[in-house]
């Protein structure tokens, strides 16, 4: 079967030079093209590729603000496009997420090319978010973590707290758990999406979902937790599924282990 693969660059001359270079490999088939952060997690939720060169330095959403919104049933293999130095390539080298130097050379592009059939047939979707997540981590220095700094006078008026801590670096941020839309599994990581923003924490699903209130937040598939105020329409397909069409615009897939979920939103 061809690596489905979808291209993600906004330089014009940048897409189509790698679109020409992907000919001479017959095992690649390029589904489509994408011009910034946006289209491109819009065109993965719709497409479900195998592969995505994504370039990381992009206007608006930049190639690891895609990763982080990715949903993790639809993670393709992802190939970073870069004009970073040294060091970040040494780390994507090491973390086993591979990538590919502006101007592409052949036999680069011909390595890389290689380690994607690799993983396409060895491919654990979320292991691969998983190290995605480490290696954003590790090159924006950004530290994830979940903090109890909630009083027990607090805790006593109210089981569901306000607001979430999120440690960033130096710095811990409050997040107020009204305006989250909905939360991404990434192994040991929390993709935690509000207000167009998404902050990064470090605790598992399960222990996510017992800060929040089940009358507001739904689990609606092993890897994604939903705030049902958020969710503007639900369409259904024949074979047992849903989408969940959010406000943002946003289109999360509810599996049908979850369908007895659909009673939260009629």
């Amino acid at each position: 079967m061809p690596i489905k693969t979808i291209i993600v660059d906004d330089e014009n001359l940048a897409r189509k030079g790698l679109r020409l270079r992907l000919e001479n490999y017959p095992q690649i088939e390029v589904i489509g093209e994408c011009t910034n952060g946006r289209e491109a997690i819009e065109a993965i939720h719709r497409e479900k590729p195998d592969l995505v060169f994504l370039d990381i330095q992009m206007p608006g959403k930049n190639g690891f603000d895609v990763v982080r919104e990715m949903q993790s049933d639809n993670m393709p293999i992802v190939v970073f496009v870069t004009a970073y130095g040294q060091f970040a390539l040494d780390a994507f080298d090491v973390r086993a997420v591979d990538y590919v130097l502006k101007p592409i050379e052949d036999d680069r592009l011909a390595r890389a090319i290689e380690r994607v059939e690799k993983a396409h047939e060895q491919a654990s979707l979320s292991d691969q978010k998983q190290r995605l997540m480490d290696l954003i981590v590790n090159l924006t220095g950004e530290q994830a973590s979940t903090i109890d700094d909630f009083t027990a006078s607090e805790q006593a008026k109210d089981p569901w707290p306000e607001r979430i801590a999120i440690k960033d670096g130096s710095a811990i941020e409050l997040v107020n758990v009204r305006d989250i839309e909905w939360v991404d599994a990434a192994g040991d990581y929390m993709c935690i999406h509000a207000n167009g923003k998404t902050h990064i924490m470090r605790v598992t699903m399960k222990d996510l979902e017992k800060q929040l209130n089940p009358a507001l937040f739904q689990r609606v598939h092993r890897s994604t937790i939903v705030n049902l105020k958020c969710v503007d329409k639900v369409i259904s397909h024949i074979n047992g599924e849903f989408n969940l069409l959010l406000s943002s615009g946003a289109q999360l897939k509810m599996s049908r282990s979850y369908k007895d979920k659909i009673k939260h939103f009629v």
